[in-house]
């Protein structure tokens, strides 16, 4: 679970500090770069597994298309020789692992704060686009007596906080970062979980095509897996209306891939793995939410097994007992479905980020949609297991309608603010404000918007030629 994230030099976030819960939706009109903030998440991910360089050219690319240069992840005010970005990220990691090799282990302590900077090294010879270099890497533990106010968000102390936050830590960090005295270039250490005791393995940083979290693959350094486990975990969501209408072959993946690839297959394991339950009760539940959905007139479904060509499809019965494939349906109908099967699925994890949800689900539909985006959130209120998987979700969105029906407490308003640039001219930065009133808000700050602020999102719009009157009713 990432509590809290903080990024400067990323795009146009500049000193932006994020303090998450389970369930946060980030309003604002478009172009303020909203989506930025999901880029940076999306990198930290791609960082815990892939190198620096491919990781840069995954978050700009385009359906899987790798291109760009990685200056263009920088921050546009910084001089040609000061580009820098440093991300921190403070995350409770999971409770049990496996590593590479199948090993399961287990971090000596859940809570860490991960801190990055990455810097720029201008290209030579044939190279075109020059390279990002590792200046700085860090992973500490956060103790069980900060938890409290590190966790600022509404929660059970007894049922969720001491559930999830265990374990202890003394002495070094996992991971330090020091400056050699000769050269002057960075030196990374992994240090033992064993906190003190055993020699760091020092590592040269300033030739490493990787962050040391992506090189972690065995048990022998489990705190730092668990951490890699967590970032390989934040996944963002784009739903394909021709990923989600193929049907699986029985060979095919069980898990849905990000785009809805392997939708089929992915509820046909879940219905046979929920522990007590027929598959038909899965398969009821899932129905049962697809007809909160207006205009949507599904009594039940299944997945359908064809043995003659091997294939898995979901098929819908109508209420005219009419039955159909799945593909039939609406893109806003079939994205609501896809959703509908990670809510299933315990073993979905992480925080799952989602841009505009609301995109073809018809206005009438929203409060269904909002229920639901919300739903596969944990309830901090309660024990994460299998009835409430520890995961999050982080939406945004620029629809009066969403931000009307989404809790005070999980708003985020977005817009733009002045930076000075060094030679002097003026450029604008993401700014997130919370509403105020609400635990987002810090003691003593007034970085808050009010209801005056976000009229555009309450009110109807100047100008609006079809409204409701009470005497028209």
């Amino acid at each position: 679970m990432l509590t809290r994230l903080e990024v400067h030099g990323f795009k146009n976030l500049l000193d932006t500090a994020i303090d998450f819960g389970p369930f946060t939706c980030i309003a604002g009109a478009n172009g303020t770069g909203k989506s930025n903030v999901f880029d940076a998440v999306q990198f930290l991910s791609l960082l815990a597994d892939k190198s620096m360089m491919e990781a840069a050219q995954e978050v700009r690319g385009v359906h899987g298309e790798r291109h760009g240069d990685p200056r263009d992840l920088f921050w546009k005010g910084f001089g040609s020789q000061r580009l820098r970005m440093r991300f921190a990220a403070e995350m409770i990691v999971p409770l049990a692992i496996e590593d590479d090799f199948g090993r399961a282990t287990k971090p000596t302590t859940s809570f860490l704060r991960y801190e990055l900077e990455i810097g720029y090294q201008d290209p030579s010879g044939l190279d075109r686009f020059g390279r990002l270099t590792l200046l700085h890497e860090e992973l500490r533990h956060i103790t069980k007596g900060a938890a409290k106010r590190h966790l600022r968000f509404p929660h059970s102390a007894g049922q969720f906080r001491d559930k999830v936050i265990v374990g202890h830590r003394s002495g070094a960090p996992f991971i330090s970062t020091d400056i050699d005295a000769e050269s002057g270039s960075p030196i990374v250490k992994i240090h033992q979980d064993g906190g003190s005791r055993g020699q760091p393995k020092p590592a040269a940083a300033s030739r490493a095509p990787a962050t040391v979290v992506s090189t972690i693959t065995s048990s022998d350094d489990p705190t730092i897996l668990a951490a890699r486990r967590e970032m390989e975990s934040w996944r963002r969501l784009a739903l394909e209306p021709s990923a989600l209408r193929s049907a699986d072959r029985f060979i095919d993946p069980q898990v849905m891939g990000v785009d809805g690839v392997h939708l089929p297959a992915a509820l046909y394991r879940v219905a046979h793995t929920v522990a007590g339950e027929d598959p038909e009760q899965v398969y009821a539940r899932v129905a049962g939410r697809l007809s909160d959905l207006t205009g949507v007139q599904v009594s039940d479904l299944a997945v359908d097994q064809d043995e003659v060509r091997q294939l898995l499809t979901v098929q819908v019965r109508e209420s005219d007992g009419m039955v159909l494939p799945a593909r039939s349906l609406s893109e806003g109908t079939l994205r609501f479905l896809a959703l509908c099967v990670l809510l299933e699925d315990p073993t979905v994890r992480g925080m799952l980020c989602m841009e505009e949800p609301e995109n073809g689900i018809h206005p009438a539909n929203l409060v269904p949609m909002v229920d639901l985006v919300r739903d596969l959130a944990v309830d901090p209120m309660t024990a994460p297991g299998t009835d409430n998987p520890f995961r999050q979700v982080l939406i945004n969105t620029h629809s009066p309608g969403v931000v009307q029906l989404v809790s005070p407490d999980d708003l985020l308003f977005a817009d733009t603010a002045l930076h000075p640039l060094e030679d002097g001219s003026i450029a604008r930065a993401l700014r997130l404000r919370p509403l105020r009133d609400t635990w987002r808000v810090p003691e003593g700050h007034r970085t808050y918007v009010t209801k005056a602020d976000i009229l555009p999102y309450l009110t109807t719009p100047p100008g609006a030629q079809t409204t409701l009157d009470l005497g028209d009713m």
